[in-house]
């Protein structure tokens, strides 16, 4: 949109100029004129300047929402699972450790890796999920399943919408003339949300 409007309103003042506006009016006239054109450009740029940045700022929220949703949903899914198979000690210590790590705080950025390797070993626990038809029968384990798979999609659509927000922000930022103003009101760059590895970035599946 930001892009939308350097172009109208260049536009607007060539064709004032190549119209001779400029010209068949007095320069007491025309400076004020002109001084009005660049300070609405100002304003226009700078409020999508932070529109953009409070969109990408709404986006990291929205990210946390439900990597919280998916952290808390864990301990119920893991003591279902060890109801059934708790021999399989190895897998239920993995994901313990890796909740651990993400409960070490942060923003959803500075915890990204933790959280790649949660979604890792929550892949592993539903693979062990497998070999238990009786658990795969119970309904606690099948609903559980259901909300963090769900949880898990809605992890990676909230990231892609990050990340095209951060894309948006960060052309603004560094296309001319709108990084002057960026530069000015200190509205800087944003880092993108980017997963480890494919295998990490796909949602975890349900099967039955």
């Amino acid at each position: 949109m930001y892009m939308v409007w350097n172009f109208i309103w260049g536009v607007v003042i060539l064709l004032l100029i190549a119209s001779g506006l400029f010209d068949a009016i007095n320069w007491s006239v025309n400076i004020p004129i002109i001084v009005f054109v660049v300070l609405l450009w100002l304003i226009t740029v700078y409020n999508a300047l932070i529109r953009m940045r409070n969109r990408v700022r709404e986006a990291l929220s929205d990210i946390d929402v439900q990597l919280k949703r998916r952290f808390d949903l864990i301990p119920n899914f893991v003591a279902t699972v060890k109801g059934y198979a708790a021999h399989e000690s190895g897998v239920f210590e993995k994901v313990t450790e890796a909740r651990a790590q993400v409960a070490k705080g942060g923003t959803p950025l500075e915890r990204a890796g933790a959280e790649n390797m949660l979604s890792g070993t929550l892949k592993s626990l539903f693979a062990v999920a497998e070999n238990y038809p009786d658990l795969k029968a119970n309904t606690t384990f099948i609903e559980l399943q259901r909300e963090l798979s769900d949880t898990e999609n809605k992890i990676q659509a909230a990231r892609r919408f990050y990340n095209s927000m951060v894309l948006e922000l960060n052309s603004a930022v560094h296309a001319f003339p709108t990084n002057l103003l960026a530069g000015m009101f200190t509205i800087h760059e944003e880092k993108f949300f980017e997963g480890l590895s494919e295998a990490e970035r796909a949602p975890v599946e349900v099967q039955f």
